[in-house]
């Protein structure tokens, strides 16, 4: 496939007022960022050819360019096909971004890469562009070339599995041309250091799904994480549940990036790259203009029964106005709810130490389709949906006598408005905030969600909002927000 599963699309449904099911289309991220943010795709039979072809600064800056660095390992060619070598590639890829950044103009690129791509990218931001070439000249930090880095699916932490498990081996020599070797974390220290060759010992404490500082800002990494065993091929009944069919969840993230959750499998027709929820969120990583972290501090919970193991827990759900999809969810049903216990415990020495919950990125009106802008509200708005509920555990069983499915501890969602008030005299930017419950009628019919804005967002503001589970998650419990203008 000519774009690796980037031109394949996937359709959703949902039932209307007749109680029908209706089609909703959706045109994968290549076509949709051609629509939204007018790229452009130049594809005469060969775009590395075409590149070449051209002048220096002749091509379109906001373009997209598809790395095949699969091509060489294929058999489609009628050539004797070479062995993988994911240092290769990434040498391939540094080279390759040169060419891009000479014949557009452009200062820096987005890097857009699934599953072992991300690896490949990983590998020429921390170990390629730091090294000396082959005649022994400097290479430019890949952190000067690269602006902004999104992976789908990524086995950041590497691929775990069973030895002499055929099913996972198969698994992995499908979906890694070195077979699962490359996706060890012993042996990923080989590729993802500037020091170090293949097969050498990685030493201990070394992490593989951490970015050095000095190689790579991770601020500017989004990872978005599948959490969808089971629409994955054979390789889900060996990973388990906790994962997107192939890469666990524990695995598919670079510490310190941003990241969502999304119940969606590694690939396919369900997949990752061809859903709503990776293009709106990789859409809003790239060009949102605002950024808003979302942390829950002062959290105190209550103290627990004798006899029984507590465990609190937290369903979070992230919703944008104007989305028929959820862009984020940690649930206990997917296998990755908020361990709020955990999050608490590791604070011990700080009761107030914030509990991050997730980063949403916003997008300024003016990009959306012209003859449409003047309908839109004034104001970005979103949700986020919390719930919280207790385990108990006695004799290592779970204990049911006071669990009712379903029904949460607490429930609610803080429904948030960022942008500017009616009266066309305001400058700035203004937020405002409600828990649902509080709402009379259809959120709709608010806009703003209430009469006065909770305060005024000037390049970096902090907002605080108190939670109504004071019982719960003590009285001093409060989400807060840090909203800030992007670079």
């Amino acid at each position: 496939d000519p774009f690796y599963g980037f031109n394949d699309g996937s359709t959703h449904v949902r039932t209307d007022g007749d109680g029908d099911p209706r089609f909703y289309q959706f045109e994968s991220p290549l076509l949709r960022l051609i629509n939204d943010e007018d790229y452009e795709l130049f594809v005469q039979g060969d775009q590395s050819a075409y590149l070449k072809a051209r002048g220096d600064g002749e091509i379109e800056a906001r373009s997209i360019w598809v790395y095949r660095f699969y091509d060489a390992s294929a058999t489609t060619f009628g050539k004797e096909p070479v062995d993988f070598d994911i240092e290769e590639a990434a040498v391939g890829l540094y080279e390759y971004v040169q060419l891009v950044l000479r014949k557009t103009g452009a200062r820096r690129v987005y890097l857009l890469a699934h599953s072992m791509g991300g690896l490949v990218c990983r590998c020429m931001l921390q170990k390629v562009s730091l090294q000396k070439d082959s005649e022994g000249r400097d290479r430019t930090p890949g952190k000067e070339l690269v602006d902004r880095f999104f992976t789908f699916g990524t086995p950041h932490g590497g691929i775990g599995f069973e030895a002499g498990s055929g099913l996972i081996d198969w698994a992995l020599e499908t979906f890694g041309p070195n077979g699962s070797d490359i996706f060890s974390p012993s042996k990923m220290y080989g590729y993802l250091h500037p020091d170090a060759q293949w097969g050498d010992r990685a030493p201990e404490g070394w992490r593989p799904h951490e970015i050095p500082a000095k190689a790579f800002d991770s601020k500017r990494v989004f990872c978005l994480i599948g959490t969808d065993a089971k629409d994955y091929g054979l390789s889900r009944k060996v990973v388990g549940p906790k994962s997107d069919g192939l890469v666990m969840i524990d695995n598919a993230y670079v510490r310190n990036a941003h990241r969502a959750f999304v119940y969606r499998a590694h690939s396919g027709r369900y997949g990752l790259v061809n859903s709503e929820e990776g293009y709106q969120n990789l859409r809003r990583f790239l060009f949102g203009e605002l950024e808003v972290r979302v942390e829950l501090r002062n959290l105190k919970l209550p103290p627990p029964k004798p006899e029984v193991k507590e465990s609190w827990q937290a369903d979070i759900r992230l919703s944008v106005r104007g989305l028929p999809i959820v862009m984020h969810e940690q649930l206990a049903a997917h296998h990755c709810p908020i361990q709020l216990n955990m999050e608490q415990d590791q604070k011990r020495d700080s009761a107030d130490a914030p509990v991050p919950l997730t980063t949403v990125f916003l997008l300024d009106r003016h990009r959306f389709d012209p003859s449409v802008k003047n309908e839109l509200p004034q104001r970005c708005r979103y949700a986020l949906h919390l719930r919280v509920f207790r385990l108990e555990e006695k004799n290592g069983f779970f204990f049911w006598n006071d669990h009712i499915e379903q029904t949460a501890d607490w429930d609610d969602t803080l429904i948030v408005d960022i942008g500017q008030p009616d009266d066309a005299q305001s400058e700035g930017l203004w937020a405002w905030t409600a828990w649902n419950s509080a709402v009379e009628g259809p959120t709709a019919d608010m806009d703003p969600i209430t009469a006065g804005p909770l305060g005024f967002v000037d390049n970096v503001a902090i907002l605080e909002m108190p939670l109504t589970a004071k019982s719960i998650l003590g009285d001093a419990a409060q989400l807060v927000f840090t909203i800030g203008q992007r670079e």
